[in-house]
């Protein structure tokens, strides 16, 4: 036993001094590995290793090619798999018909605005019969503006009488972009149900709805302002009464700011059109709200649609109810509920509206493996090892979620899907293959705008859809009345779309 034992130390002995030698120079402990390399124990780069590194990289060929190309042309458009791209067809099993115009936020972060508006005009358009037709994304963007603003300023009263630091973590995420343009599901919500809709023909978009950077700078510097202001009157014990009249003024500074930028929102309107039929046809005088109420929400009401998402972190259990700290847009309105559910039950409930005929808007992280110019959303559409000799697929959806490597970033609206069926034994289940995409960037990506995304893409970047309860089984339903789950502000499931 012990001539074993001693035998196997030596075998061990010697292995080390075969792979490396330790010595010293200057103040450096390091190592000379077998291949030559000398690797510095303080992690310091040495001039070995650099060389080891360069001439790795220029021993193989295909790098010398793969940098040639790189260095002309865009890498991600480099590493496009043209395979991928001659397998994709943009002709689907069901398929919601195409509405027109196809619409374009331009420089603007008003995807979930648009993508709601996408998604209600399919039914309002059939029912009036109408031949191409927008409801105003900007009459929605102003009022979100100067309701959120509002929001922000109540909010940082509240965490400024609970001692929150400006230094501290909460503050400072809640400093870090209070004018963005995203939103969610539940703040289209609040919006539509107080102000209504009006069709973009009375409310056109103005140069700053088409590029929002400008205002929304203006906005942040005042905002950042204002919250200085709040904390100090909250540390002098300002009563409730003189900052409620200080945020007053405040936001109708904002007002003022967003109304010199998008234009006033109409008190009442006027519409007149013709529909397919050239039949002449007048609306009005009606209010925004009325004329959702009454020609809108008859054929798609908002509050009728819920929210589910998938959030596989083992720390956000499925079957729960989830939400943001701080996550909304309007005081008094709907707080925004996630309810948390498997990818496949998003997906089933996802193809069963759409079989019905109705579009659903969903968010999801668009920046990854997608393909710009060819509208493909497909995990391999993009062939980085090809190129780089790397995959980028090494993490899962939850450990992207938890390591910081995706979040919602948008929001569009799905219009057609694919089925097919699958055996497994004596069973027989429908799965979806690829899915129609309605985007808001114009018509020169994808199919005159239309996107394909193929189904290993919605399990692995899509978040949330919004579905009609009348899909929705009374066990998922239920979870809405739970006390949801409280996750940080600065949570990736609080991104905004």
């Amino acid at each position: 036993m012990i001539s074993r034992f001693c035998h196997v130390i030596f075998n061990l002995i010697a292995f080390i001094e075969h792979v490396e030698t330790s010595f010293t120079i200057g103040n450096y402990n390091k190592r000379l590995l077998a291949d030559g390399a000398v690797i510095d124990k303080s992690c310091k780069l040495t001039t070995a290793q650099v060389e080891a590194f360069k001439t790795e990289f220029e021993a193989d060929p295909k790098n010398k090619l793969a940098q040639n190309v790189a260095w002309k042309f865009d890498p991600l458009e480099v590493c496009v798999d043209p395979r991928r791209l001659q397998e994709a067809h943009h002709a689907f099993r069901y398929k919601i018909p195409d509405t027109k115009p196809m619409t374009n936020q331009k420089n603007s972060g008003r995807c979930w605005i648009f993508a709601c508006l996408n998604v209600v005009r399919v039914p309002f358009m059939k029912k009036l019969n109408l031949e191409d037709f927008e409801f105003s994304q900007s009459f929605l963007f102003f009022w979100d503006k100067v309701e959120r603003m509002n929001y922000f300023l109540h909010t940082f009263v509240d965490v400024f009488r609970r001692g929150e630091p400006v230094e501290g973590r909460l503050v400072s995420f809640l400093l870090q972009d209070p004018t963005c343009d995203g939103g969610q599901w539940d703040m289209l919500i609040n919006l539509v149900s107080k102000y209504g809709l009006v069709p973009k023909k009375c409310f056109p978009e103005s140069h700053t709805s088409n590029a929002s950077r400008r205002m929304n700078l203006i906005l942040k510097t005042k905002v950042r302002g204002y919250a200085k202001e709040l904390q100090s009157m909250v540390k002098r014990n300002a009563t409730d009464a003189e900052i409620y009249k200080e945020i007053n003024k405040m936001v109708g500074e904002v007002y003022r700011i967003c109304a010199v930028c998008l234009g006033t929102p109409p008190s009442t309107i006027m519409w007149e059109y013709h529909d397919k039929n050239k039949a002449y046809h007048k609306i009005g005088p009606i209010t925004p709200k009325a004329f959702y109420e009454e020609y809108v929400k008859p054929v798609y009401d908002l509050e009728n649609k819920v929210c589910l998402v998938n959030d596989p972190r083992p720390t956000s259990p499925f079957g729960r109810a989830l939400t943001v700290e701080f996550l909304g847009n309007m005081v008094g309105g709907r707080k925004t509920i996630y309810n948390n559910q498997p990818v496949d039950l998003l997906k089933k409930f996802a193809v069963e509206m759409i079989k019905s005929g109705e579009p659903v808007w969903f968010g999801c992280d668009v920046g990854k493996h997608f393909s710009g110019k060819t509208g493909q959303l497909d995990t391999n559409i993009l062939n980085f090892d090809l190129v780089f000799g790397v995959s980028m697929l090494d993490l899962g959806k939850a450990d992207r979620l938890i390591f910081g490597e995706s979040l919602m970033t948008h929001a569009m609206s799905l219009t057609g899907v694919t089925t097919e069926e699958q055996k497994e034994g004596d069973t027989t289940t429908t799965r979806p293959t690829k899915w129609r995409v309605e985007n808001s960037w114009g018509e020169e990506r994808g199919d005159k705008g239309y996107l394909l995304m193929t189904d290993d893409w919605f399990s692995e970047f899509v978040y949330e859809v919004v579905v009609d309860k009348k899909f929705v089984s009374e066990e998922v339903m239920g979870v809405f009345e739970q006390k949801p789950l409280v996750l940080p502000a600065w949570d990736p499931m609080g991104a905004l779309a």
